[in-house]
């Protein structure tokens, strides 16, 4: 794994936040910086920001990147519940309710993720890559850059109530937005000078009519709130320049619009070359004095 920038050069870090499919606006914002020569020094990803965040770290180029995230998220890894999960809901005492829960099946989600990553580790990243979880026992963010790709990743997407936590290294975890939707602080955390923070607002319900729009509704309101959060706090309180790379998106992307990616690319990459000429210039060398 390479950790090192060029002497004398800023390090510039990529950090893809939660977001669902929307995530790909990332590999666009990717291809931006690439068609300027600058080089990412770090990778950081949480929950679907995870999958891209890996596949950009293993060097696979954007059109690869898409295509294998076509493959994994689909409709039909939820689309089969957990009837077992249905009767321990209904009747904790009488089947044995525990925090291991969830209502979807989750066998063909890690299958996939195993196929798309195999037994990849974060040794094999090209770039350093950090995936973050959230400790389901004390809701403590959790940083993974070592082992298995697949189970970070799995543990990222854990999504509540979806899919069952995730056991690494004896750690129940579920998804890495219920303790930072937008990780900014891992990067800072491992030494970056400048931060491109690619992060998604998520949409409020236009009426809330059923107990999902409900959900929904909540969690976009707690989406947006850390969002806004998050950057007030790391752009005051650390030395690291952050700059935030929020893609908008005139149509509605739902959870599983893969075949909307180019669109979403596209988005990734207006958003990122509107602010290619601040970047530039926190990149340009110094003046001799």
């Amino acid at each position: 794994m390479e950790t090192s920038a060029p002497s004398g050069a800023r390090r510039v870090a990529l950090v893809i936040g939660s977001g669902s499919v929307k995530c790909a606006a990332a590999l666009g914002a990717y291809r931006v910086l690439q068609r300027a020569g600058i080089e990412v020094s770090l990778l950081v990803g949480c929950s679907a920001g995870s999958l891209f965040a890996s596949v950009i770290a293993l060097g696979y180029d954007s059109e690869t990147c898409a295509a294998m995230a076509s493959r994994l998220w689909t409709r039909e890894v939820t689309e089969r519940a957990d009837r077992l999960a249905l009767l321990r809901a209904a009747f904790p005492r009488l089947f044995g309710f525990d925090a291991n829960w969830g209502l979807r099946d989750d066998t063909r989600v890690m299958r996939r993720i195993r196929e798309a990553y195999g037994d990849r580790t974060f040794a094999d990243a090209r770039v350093p890559l950090f995936i973050t979880a959230t400790d389901f026992e004390t809701g403590d963010q959790v940083v993974l850059a070592r082992g298995r790709l697949a189970d970070a990743i799995r543990a990222s997407v854990a999504i509540p109530f979806a899919f069952r936590p995730h056991r690494v290294d004896g750690r129940l975890l579920i998804d890495g937005f219920m303790s930072d939707p937008l990780p900014v602080g891992v990067a800072i955390k491992e030494g970056a000078d400048v931060i491109v923070a690619v992060g998604f607002e998520s949409p409020y319900q236009t009426r809330v009519t059923s107990a999902g729009r409900f959900a929904f509704q909540l969690s976009s309101i707690m989406t947006n709130n850390l969002l806004k959060a998050s950057f007030a706090f790391h752009g005051l309180a650390h030395h690291s320049e952050v700059i935030p790379v929020i893609p908008q998106f005139e149509q509605r992307i739902r959870l599983f619009d893969t075949e909307k990616m180019p669109y979403i690319i596209e988005a990734g990459e207006r958003a990122m070359a509107e602010q290619m000429p601040y970047l530039r210039r926190l990149l340009a060398p110094a003046p001799a004095s």
